[in-house]
């Protein structure tokens, strides 16, 4: 079951304990869930001596089987989720079965190759700065993150707490759709049934797509959005390097206030980039951080203002396809950097995002998105399980 190297612990299972909608389907988890009797690893093998075994599931994991799903596996994360690419020094990299010699994305790299390659029918993941949209747009699957604090994050190994998410993958529109009906229960299903009117397509996004990739979703798009009205604008502010560096700065401060005593204390081995993205998150200021956070709830409310409750952004998920693998230095930076511009629209304003898989000119996976305004989770999924029927992940 682990020949693609995408679990930590493929042996680790919990049975359904009800009938539900989700009767019959099977679901991993990112190691950073709580599941009774297990140590999570989070993606590092200090982080798994230093931390004992769950003494209850985390919340997401007890909805979902009671609902009737069957846990079938944990699954591999970058070191303390603090990455894009899904490479692991320690454990080994998940194989994307999808694109070959190409990272799987990260941090939920291994989840997305579950789903990816049909070991389960869906898998959880987080999503602090793009770990589930991404790794579902490199590997070819339908991947979700939520409307920030609409899934509960009891018992997950945090990173950066205003910006975490519990997120989801599958290869069919309709699981993510019934996941999410489970997940989100604070929202009214019934809100479900109200539909969008419009797609706003934001320039600067946009013009951060390779060219194939740009053509090619450009063109699924006008395929999806039929005669529904589409007009191009321009994001509130237009800076989506100032963005993303807001965010950048903001996850840094957070990541150091939950981490940096255990690492100071613990002087865990780190793999190469991640010893220096803990290193530079220790030198950040926390006096500066009231300022980023007047900066990111300036951008919520322009955001959710621009989108109200009938309209949806809709932009590429990543720049392009997967990039190869053992991509280090500058061009991993820059890499990084270009895919955070993309990845933070949704991560600063708190807004979910539904990623949908598509494929290049050159056959491998790319992702096409869709950000609804607040709290229109349920009706965001619906809209895409209702445009897209049946298919099956990348056509």
């Amino acid at each position: 079951m682990n020949e693609l190297n995408a679990y930590i612990r493929p042996d680790l299972s919990v049975e359904p304990e009800s009938e539900g909608r989700l009767t019959g389907l099977t679901f991993a988890v990112k190691d950073v869930f709580d599941i009774f009797g297990h140590t999570s690893s989070a993606g590092n093998p200090d982080w798994r001596r230093t931390h004992g075994p769950a003494e209850r599931h985390a919340r997401a994991v007890s909805l979902l089987v009671r609902e009737g799903a069957r846990l079938q596996g944990s699954t591999m994360t970058d070191e303390l989720m603090y990455s894009l690419q899904g490479e692991n020094y320690h454990y080994g990299t998940p194989v994307n079965p999808r694109a070959s010699g190409r990272v799987p994305g990260g941090s939920s790299s291994g989840s997305a190759v579950a789903v990816a390659a049909g070991d389960v029918d869906f898998a959880l993941g987080t999503d602090t700065g793009g770990s589930v949209r991404i790794p579902s747009a490199y590997c070819g699957v339908f991947g979700f993150r939520p409307c920030f604090g609409e899934v509960s994050m009891d018992g997950v190994i945090p990173l950066a707490p205003s910006f975490d998410t519990v997120g989801w993958m599958s290869a069919e529109s309709g699981v993510l759709l019934e996941v999410g009906r489970t997940l989100l229960e604070k929202q009214d299903a019934d809100a479900a049934n109200a539909d969008f009117e419009g797609l706003l397509l934001p320039e600067e996004a946009w013009a951060m797509a390779d060219d194939d990739a740009r053509e090619t979703l450009l063109e699924q798009l006008g395929r999806l959005a039929g005669r529904m009205p589409t007009e191009w604008v321009k994001l509130p502010g237009g800076d989506l390097q100032g963005w993303a560096e807001t965010f950048r700065t903001i996850q840094g401060i957070e990541i150091w206030e939950q981490h940096g005593r255990w690492i100071r204390s613990v002087r865990p081995a780190f793999g190469p980039g991640i010893a220096e993205r803990f290193e530079w998150a220790s030198t950040l200021a926390s006096s500066d951080k009231e300022k980023q956070y007047e900066k990111k709830r300036g951008i919520g409310e322009a955001l959710a203002a621009l989108l109200g409750s009938g309209r949806l952004l809709a932009l590429p998920t990543a720049t392009g396809e997967a990039p190869p693998l053992g991509l280090t230095g500058e061009r991993a930076e820059l890499q990084r950097s270009r895919t955070m511009q993309l990845t933070c629209i949704a991560g600063l304003s708190g807004l979910p995002q539904l990623t949908v898989p598509f494929v290049s000119r050159s056959g491998n996976p790319i992702g096409l998105s869709f950000i609804g305004g607040r709290r229109r989770d349920l009706a965001l999924l619906q809209w895409v399980h209702g445009k897209l029927g049946g298919r099956k992940g990348a056509p």
